[in-house]
């Protein structure tokens, strides 16, 4: 059977996140929600530590780009779900949640981390996270959507968030390869990269 390439944790790779609402609900057209949900992730990437390199919230999901320094994407993810409902659920004035043992159910159950390869496969990521809005028709430019790191990323803007120019920790090159070769991942890689030859 195949090894699935999402959701793993892997030191050094950079991540590809995405969560979505509980049904589909347009929780992010709150700006309340929105930075509710922004200042958790800043909170995060501080404390955890981990690299925000790109980002958007859509009205019923968000996207990002996080490298977290210890590589540990699905507690990152697990954290920061967390942490975004309880301030959600305080922030939001449209929207009710599930109540259950464990609280309010804002999020759907699963999340999506691919980890990127490849520097194309980051800046396809990045220019997807950034075209999301004008794909969906939400504004007529991306830079006019305020809940992107757009300007943040082109214009060494902090707002509405931050991002990070650097994206590698120091020691990301040795995690990644060890990581690598310890999921059987490194033959896989080689063997692609000599048939390219």
């Amino acid at each position: 059977m195949a090894r699935k390439w999402s959701n793993l944790n892997l030191p050094g790779a950079l991540h590809f996140c995405t969560g979505k609402f509980l049904n589909r609900l347009p929780v992010f057209t709150e700006s309340a929600c929105c930075t509710a949900f922004l200042d958790e992730l800043k909170s995060l990437n501080q404390t955890w530590p981990a690299k925000l390199i790109a980002y958007v919230l859509m009205p019923d999901h968000f996207h990002f780009i996080s490298n977290p320094r210890d590589g540990r994407i699905i507690e990152f993810m697990r954290d920061l779900k967390s942490r975004a409902a309880k301030r959600i659920v305080q922030s939001s004035k449209r929207f009710t949640f599930p109540l259950t043992e464990d609280g309010h159910q804002v999020w759907q159950e699963s999340f999506k981390a691919m980890p990127l390869w490849t520097g194309w496969m980051i800046w396809q990521k990045i220019n997807y996270i950034h075209k999301n809005p004008l794909k969906a028709k939400l504004v007529k430019s991306a830079k006019d959507y305020r809940w992107t790191s757009f300007r943040a990323f082109y214009s060494q803007s902090d707002e509405p968030l931050a991002v990070d120019r650097e994206w590698a920790w120091p020691e990301d090159g040795e995690k990644l390869s060890k990581a690598t070769k310890e999921l059987g991942w490194y033959s896989y890689w080689k063997r692609r990269s000599d048939k390219k030859r």
